[in-house]
């Protein structure tokens, strides 16, 4: 099973989670399915999905979750395709 750990730092987070919430269908479109949700500190943000595809995950990570990420107020992020072993 693969899956996504991803890591925002983000400047507000009432933004960021609004926008996150908006933008669950938009992730499922693109194979990745929401398993845990952590808030580190208000500037930190780790997140946990499944992915059902790998190629779609990763191309909309390169290119349309910027889209995501400047109507979020995401600063930075840093993702890892994991699999269970």
């Amino acid at each position: 099973m693969t899956q996504l750990i991803a890591h925002y730092s983000i400047a507000e987070y009432a933004k960021f989670k609004t926008a996150f919430d908006a933008d669950a269908e938009d992730r499922g479109n693109n194979g990745l399915s929401l398993l845990q949700l952590w808030r580190e500190d208000d500037l930190n943000l780790w997140a946990l999905y499944s992915v059902s595809d790998a190629r779609a995950a990763r191309d909309w990570l390169q290119g349309a979750a910027g889209v995501f990420n400047s109507q979020a107020g995401v600063l930075s992020t840093d993702f890892h395709f994991v699999e269970t072993v």
